[in-house]
């Protein structure tokens, strides 16, 4: 068994490559990337035609955006939890909770539907399943016990846990990422690799801080509110290539989760609470001011213009979009 982590920038999220007898393939990296996905997995010597399976942790668009280019030109088979399949499948609108994020995402279907602790044979070893919610209800973790190898998705990194999105994913989305990092904290773990930012060098290190982190979050709340606020956003300012002034407030208007966090968590009109994101997203240098532009700070690729203005959502996909 070789792994071959690619560390990516945003919007795409990590992938995990494991060469074996059976090839998989963990996440896809958002839509716009994809020449640049199938690229990195033939340099690492595996062409398209030879992966046995594609993985997702979860069904957010930087870890699932390339699926549809693999399983319409090659036929790739994809796995992911039953919960987020049945919503992908019946082509729910809630699906990838593109809508709400206001995030494109093009039609694909998932052929295996996991459970926790089922075993994904990629021949010399076997990849257990670990359902692992908080990030989202369907988020799964892999893990390689004779190894000790864990691909951990957006349940947490290196320096940082995954936002947690408490409208889509139920209140107890904080109380799931307990319960999952503390299941994770009984393993033997020797490698580790996120959805975001590097390699995780002292894996039992990450957990125990990721742990403390969720720990203060279940004491303040508010905390939970800001992290996936900021998060969210940062990730709209990526794929848009920034938000012309003038154009921020009719824009975060016709959000979902803008209105939601809002009124709900920051118990404000949504019109109030503009400048008060605009603010905190300066203060924390998460994004700054360029000729009247708002940009994401974090390095990343912007999408092309054309691949964006498609935005195709679930609400969007059709049947015969999907193979058969």
């Amino acid at each position: 068994m070789n792994i071959i982590f690619f560390e990516r920038k945003f919007p795409s999220a990590n992938m995990t490559l494991i060469k074996d007898e059976l090839p998989i393939l963990i996440d896809t990296g958002f839509g716009s990337d994809v020449k640049e996905t199938e690229q990195l997995m033939k340099e690492a010597g595996v062409s398209p035609e030879e992966l046995h399976l594609i993985v997702n942790t979860h069904y957010h668009s930087d870890h699932v955006g390339g699926n549809f280019h693999f399983q319409k030109n090659y036929g790739v088979r994809i796995a992911a939890h039953k919960w987020e399949a049945e919503l992908i499948n019946s082509c729910d609108p809630e699906a990838c909770s593109a809508e709400w994020l206001d995030q494109p995402v093009e039609p694909y279907r998932v052929d295996k539907k996991l459970s926790d602790n089922d075993e994904i044979q990629i021949g010399s070893k076997t990849l257990k399943v670990l359902h692992t919610p908080g990030h989202t209800l369907g988020h799964i973790s892999l893990y390689e016990p004779e190894k000790e190898i864990l691909i951990c998705g957006d349940l947490f990194h290196q320096n940082d846990i995954g936002w947690l999105n408490i409208f889509r994913e139920g209140v107890s989305s904080i109380q799931r990422s307990m319960e999952s990092l503390d299941r994770l904290s009984k393993l033997r773990i020797q490698q580790a690799y996120s959805g975001h930012g590097p390699q995780i060098e002292n894996p039992v290190s990450a957990i125990d801080e990721a742990r403390e982190r969720v720990g203060k979050w279940l004491k303040a709340q508010e905390k939970v509110s800001w992290h996936a606020c900021k998060r969210i956003f940062s990730f709209t300012l990526i794929i848009k290539n920034g938000l012309a002034k003038e154009k921020i407030d009719d824009y975060l208007l016709t959000c979902g989760w803008f209105q939601d966090f809002a009124r709900y968590s920051f118990k404000l009109q949504p019109k109030e609470f503009i400048p008060i994101l605009l603010n905190e997203m300066i203060r924390s240098g998460a994004a700054s001011w360029h000729n009247d532009h708002l940009i994401a700070s974090t390095p990343y690729q912007a999408p092309q213009k054309e691949w964006m203005n498609k935005n195709i959502k679930p609400k969007n996909w059709k049947p015969q979009d999907f193979l058969t």
